[in-house]
């Protein structure tokens, strides 16, 4: 299972994976206490392969942001979300050294190590790019019933 099944939907904590498309949404299963719910498309759901972090050069994709932590880590937890502001400026700085400073907030930093830690926690660990066409197929396969339920509701 790749980053292009986790999801991240909006007022509810913790991360999902994706399971099922239903008619009205679909079915999405919590990654820490394995319970399923049942989500509309009214619901601002991100996956997280979709997500990038801004740089001064480029958009770096979340999936090798994490796959950064985790090598610093040798595989461990990285710092605490609740860290002070300080210690996580300079922790996301030894993972990403030219982030955009004005563009990317402490939410985001905080966000992005939770979720980290929420992910390695849980047993996944394989964060890197999976290059070949299969995946890539299936990541699409999962935008697209994401984007066409959410068209269908509309």
């Amino acid at each position: 299972m790749g980053l292009e099944k986790i999801l991240s939907i909006s007022g509810k904590p913790g991360l999902y994976e994706l399971t099922a498309q239903t008619r009205g949404g679909f079915v999405a299963k919590s990654i820490t206490e394995g319970k399923k719910i049942s989500v509309s498309v009214r619901n601002n759901v991100s996956l997280l392969s979709e997500i990038a972090v801004y740089t001064y050069s480029e958009e770096v994709p979340l999936g090798t942001i994490f796959q950064k932590i985790y090598e610093k880590e040798d595989g461990g937890q990285a710092i605490d979300h609740k860290a002070s502001k300080k210690e996580l400026e300079n922790y996301f700085a030894e993972v990403l050294p030219d982030y955009d400073v004005d563009r990317v907030y402490q939410s985001d930093i905080k966000k992005i190590i939770q979720w980290y830690n929420l992910l390695v926690s849980n047993g996944f660990t394989d964060f890197s790019k999976e290059s070949d066409k299969e995946s890539t197929e299936e990541a699409d396969k999962t935008k697209e019933k994401v984007d066409k339920t959410k068209d269908e509701e509309e």
